[in-house]
């Protein structure tokens, strides 16, 4: 079956976006934490958490349009800083539910039995039952002219997560973390390693790592 630019053009809302959403295979699903300057707590769910750099350390978050209200684009437009927090399969059913469209003066820590939790390096709100905590400021933002997304680069500023999970050659084994990952807009995934690669070189096949 084929599908054109106007066929998905044509295709109903919802279906097109579930559709649309599905096309680019596993991606990451972490919980966006935020507070407004008045210390008001925001956490969000986010599938477009992408790595910037590793120097100077940096990832980054595609966030919808800003022509109706954002909690976390605001928040982070108001003093800068966000932390992601990788969701686990012990509360992704939490962690979906922050995705509502609460109002600004209710915090999804609270509505969706999150602990808040803050460091004196990030003030923003980590999420205390996350395994793998990034804390950033915010370095640059792009407008996305072709449909107004913007795209938000942090620096990382501190990372949080258990010793035994970082290799000697500096992985971080993100699966016995437990960390989940998502498919479209709604399905969730564990996920099971085949195997690490060596470092490609022209001329030369990679090689199993060993565990």
């Amino acid at each position: 079956m084929r599908f054109s630019n106007t066929d998905i053009k044509a295709l109903e809302k919802n279906f097109r976006r579930n559709f649309v959403n599905s096309l680019s295979g596993f991606k990451s699903a972490n919980l966006i934490g935020t507070a407004s300057n008045a210390k008001k707590t925001n956490l969000a769910i986010f599938s477009s958490v992408i790595h910037v750099g590793a120097n100077p350390p940096a990832m980054a978050i595609l966030v919808r349009t800003a022509t109706v209200e954002r909690n976390t684009y605001s928040n982070i437009k108001e003093n800068g800083y966000f932390t992601i927090n990788h969701i686990h399969k012990d509360f992704f059913r939490k962690a979906h539910q922050t995705s509502a469209r609460y109002p600004k003066d209710i915090s999804e820590f609270d509505e969706c039995g999150f602990t808040p939790e803050f460091t004196d390096i990030v003030p923003a709100p980590y999420v205390k039952e996350a395994a793998i905590k990034i804390g950033l400021k915010m370095a640059e933002e792009h407008i996305i002219k072709f449909n107004q997304t913007v795209f938000i680069i942090g620096e990382i500023l501190e990372v949080m997560l258990n010793k035994e999970l970082i290799q000697k050659d500096g992985y971080i084994d993100i699966e016995k973390a437990g960390t989940l990952t998502v498919s479209g807009l709604d399905s969730y995934h564990t996920t099971q390693r085949i195997t690490r690669l060596s470092y490609a070189k022209p001329f030369t096949q990679p090689y199993d790592l060993p565990e």
